[in-house]
């Protein structure tokens, strides 16, 4: 039976995710049969697969309800020779502000789509992967330490963070590597509903920007190369070991001096 070679991108309608498939079809992953992108938007999925060299399916899917994966989990099966070659796991959102003061649901709604959902698509795809095969898990620098005011997203990408590198451990003496790539903010709807604008704009000039394409490249280059953490910026680097040395109490008084 023929192998038939894809990568499934979940978040693919835009920002980093669209830029990720984009790269795709231009062969930073290598021969490709399909792109699987997976987002809420049919509409945006529609004008992607146009704009691709590379047949594009289309799932127009919310991945904070379960019968998305069941419906993902059937597409699978039914693909004669199916090869799930990369598995990008970059579907999100966050928002900034006090725990207590969030709009109901939104907490949990977030826990699903950052920290559920790769754990069930992961499950998922394991069985249609191959020796070679790579998983890429979008995490965030604000997996390197609890961040008040953006308590649940943080702690989520902690989650992905910690899922992905012993996913990584468990895998790799079959040749099935995980990635974490660690970004910070970069100039996408991310930041348009972000809840508390005034912490939102704090964090972000603390940090600063990164250009998507720059990030997906980066990833991508990781994920093949089979490196389990990818932090593309050198500030985070350091940021990422000081946060390892210092004390929690110590790193948090420091990072909200510099953010006033």
């Amino acid at each position: 039976m023929r192998t038939h070679t894809v990568a499934l991108v979940t978040g693919a309608s835009s920002g980093l995710g669209r830029e990720i498939v984009r790269q795709l079809d231009a062969g930073a992953f290598g021969a490709l049969d399909e792109i699987w992108a997976v987002a809420r938007s049919a509409d945006k999925l529609e004008a992607l697969a146009r704009a691709c060299a590379t047949p594009v399916r289309a799932f127009a899917l919310d991945l904070t309800d379960p019968a998305s994966f069941d419906a993902l989990e059937s597409a699978f099966d039914e693909a004669p020779g199916l090869n799930v070659a990369l598995l990008v796991n970059n579907a999100g959102f966050g928002a900034f502000g006090d725990f207590a003061l969030a709009p109901r649901g939104d907490n949990a709604r977030m826990v699903r789509l950052l920290a559920l959902a790769p754990v069930e698509l992961t499950y998922r795809a394991l069985g249609h992967m191959r020796p070679g095969s790579r998983i890429l898990n979008v995490a965030s620098v604000a997996a390197f330490m609890p961040q008040p005011q953006l308590t649940v997203y943080s702690a989520c990408k902690r989650f992905v963070l910690d899922f992905s590198r012993a996913l990584d451990a468990e895998l790799a003496s079959v040749d099935i590597r995980s990635c974490a790539v660690c970004p910070k903010f970069m100039r996408t709807a991310f930041l348009d509903h972000a809840g508390d604008a005034g912490a939102a704009n704090r964090m972000a000039a603390l940090t600063g920007f990164e250009p998507a394409d720059e990030v997906a490249r980066a990833a991508l280059r990781a994920a093949r190369a089979g490196k389990p953490v990818c932090i593309p910026s050198l500030d985070m680097r350091l940021f990422y070991v000081a946060a390892k040395l210092l004390p929690y109490r110590a790193a948090l008084a420091v990072e909200q001096a510099l953010m006033r």
